[in-house]
């Protein structure tokens, strides 16, 4: 099994803990998130220290209307080192920062022309915008992976475009219906799964600091809700998140 999405540099614990830990509970191989720049270095440093760690690069919404956005163009060089599999993430956040979407969508556009240049997948943080993300990723021709999938109204478009959708810990909350309704539509070689660590507990550990061990939770609820057992959805994932990170690449 693998976690798509953990932020293992922003966690409490030593990465070596936590991956014991995960891999005890059959969670083999992480992809970790870098946030700016000093986290993308960290993300990709802790790739290097540990087997089965992979990293996406990038400056996230939140820092569009800091000083760290005008880094994005340090982003380019980290892609030589052998671990940054993915740009981002990156995206749009209406919830948390609709004063700054004018600057989210710039530092989003500069993403999107490194994914394009360097043929990279992109990773996506949307939140309470939609149908700005949308329109956004409608011109990119790589691609997509929609992290922490919460937006429902978003799912059409993302799958008549063919975007991989990953689904975190608050798809297992008792109020997340319509999230599990989108989950049951993502067709069987478009789907994720992913902690968000250390965020976003999934309801058996709510309250707890997230971690990738914590994905088989997640795990179990969308192989209910799909009809399928967490063995062969765990596979399946597995392959997914090959084809969309090119882990199989030589």
């Amino acid at each position: 099994m693998i976690d798509t999405h953990a932020h293992l540099d922003a966690c409490d614990e030593d990465a070596e803990e936590l991956l014991v830990r995960a891999r005890a509970a059959g969670v083999t191989r992480v992809v970790t998130i870098g946030t700016g720049i000093e986290s993308s270095h960290a993300a990709l440093a802790i790739a290097d220290a540990h087997e089965g760690v992979t990293a996406a690069v990038g400056i996230d919404p939140h820092q569009a209307a800091t000083a760290e956005a005008e880094r994005i163009g340090e982003l380019r060089e980290l892609f030589t080192h052998p671990s940054a599999v993915a740009v981002g993430e990156t995206g749009l956040d209406g919830h948390y920062g609709a004063d700054t979407l004018p600057e989210q969508r710039r530092l989003f556009e500069a993403h999107l022309e490194l994914a394009e240049a360097l043929r990279r997948p992109v990773v996506i943080h949307s939140r309470a915008a939609n149908v700005e993300t949308a329109a956004a990723l409608a011109p990119f021709s790589g691609t997509v992976i929609l992290h922490c999938f919460s937006e429902p109204d978003l799912l059409d478009p993302a799958l008549e475009r063919g975007y991989y959708i990953s689904f975190a810990g608050n798809v297992t909350y008792p109020k997340a219906d319509a999230l599990r309704k989108a989950a049951a539509r993502v067709p069987a070689d478009r789907i994720l799964a992913e902690t968000d660590s250390p965020y976003l507990a999934p309801q058996p550990v709510r309250g707890r600091r997230n971690e990738p061990a914590n994905v088989i939770h997640t795990l179990a609820v969308l192989a209910a809700e799909r009809g399928e057992t967490a063995v062969e959805l765990g596979h399946r994932i597995d392959e997914n998140a090959d084809s969309a990170f090119g882990l199989g690449r030589a």
